[in-house]
């Protein structure tokens, strides 16, 4: 099994409770079909700072991850390809740990 980096990229939250509660609802529905492939659903993350030798390469706007895991990358895709973040607009971005 590998295990994937899911970072989340674009796709604003709603302002709107009602609109954010039902973001939040659609997220756990997707979690509970996707079993045992989310390791970790991770959580919103912001902006801290960034630590370089020299100048540090350009800042994404990352919105927040996840860990799954899954046989491959086409496993990991099958789980992604119905995530609500895709679905409101946002990007997944998906980086497979490469064991040493």
């Amino acid at each position: 099994m590998s295990r994937f980096l899911v970072t989340y990229l674009g796709g604003q939250p709603p302002a709107d409770p009602t609109q954010a509660a039902k973001m939040h609802d659609a997220f756990e529905d997707w979690l509970k079909r996707s079993g045992d492939a989310v390791v970790d659903p991770g959580a919103p993350v912001m902006p801290a700072t960034q630590v370089a030798n020299g100048t540090p390469q350009p800042r994404l706007a990352i919105g927040g991850y996840s860990v799954i895991e899954a046989a491959n990358i086409e496993a990991a895709l099958e789980v992604l390809k119905s995530h609500p973040f895709v679905a409101r607009g946002g990007t997944l971005q998906v980086d497979e740990a490469v064991a040493f």
